[in-house]
C-alpha cells in the first residue's frame, strides 16, 4: 500500500488545544467525507448509540473506502440492516484511543470480535488498513479516518449474483 498518505503514529492531529464541540455523529456528518458511513449509521439504527456518552474510538471509513468495495456490495449491505450494524460496530471500540496512545495488538470491537492494530513510527493501521486522518476529537470519543472498510475475520461482502 502507498505509505505516502499514512499518518505517523506520533502525529496527534488537530483539536489538541480546544475542547471538542461535537459528538461523534455530528463530527462525521460535518466532516463531509463520511457520507456513506453516516448513512449506514442511520440505516443500522446506531445514531443514538454513537451520540451517547462513550467514550468511543471510531475507525471511520471514508466515502472513498466504500467505493473500493465490490460492485453492488455496499447496496446489498445497506439492504441488510442487521449485517450493516455488525459491520459498522466492528469499526468501533470502547475507550478514547488517540493515535499516539495506540499500541500494537488486538482490541475488542462493539461487534464482539477483535481487530488488530499495528503501530509503527511511520503509521498506524487496523487490520492492515491505514489511518489516513487521525485524532478527530469529539465530545464522546475520537474518530480516525481509514481508507478501507474493515471486516471481522472470515467475513466477506459480496456483490449480487449475476
Amino acid at each position: 500500500m502507498d505509505q505516502g498518505k499514512s499518518v505517523p503514529a506520533r502525529d496527534t492531529g488537530r483539536n489538541i488545544n480546544t475542547a471538542p464541540a461535537k459528538n461523534i455523529i455530528d463530527m462525521v456528518i460535518g466532516a463531509g467525507n463520511f457520507t456513506t458511513f453516516t448513512a449506514g449509521i442511520k440505516v443500522a439504527g446506531l445514531t443514538d448509540a454513537l451520540a451517547a456518552k462513550g467514550p468511543f474510538t471510531v475507525f471511520a471509513p471514508t466515502d472513498e473506502a466504500f467505493k473500493k468495495l465490490p460492485s453492488d456490495a455496499c447496496a446489498n449491505l445497506f439492504q441488510d440492516s442487521a449485517r450493516l450494524k455488525a459491520v459498522l460496530n466492528y469499526h468501533v471500540v470502547s475507550g478514547d484511543l488517540m493515535a499516539r496512545d495506540m499500541k500494537s495488538g488486538d482490541a475488542m470491537t462493539l461487534q464482539g470480535s477483535t481487530l488488530t492494530a499495528a503501530v509503527s513510527s511511520s503509521d498506524v493501521r487496523v487490520n492492515g488498513v491505514r489511518i489516513t486522518q487521525a485524532d478527530l476529537v469529539a465530545t464522546n470519543g475520537v474518530v480516525h479516518a481509514i481508507d478501507e472498510v474493515i471486516l471481522p475475520k472470515n467475513w466477506r461482502l459480496l456483490a449480487a449474483a449475476a
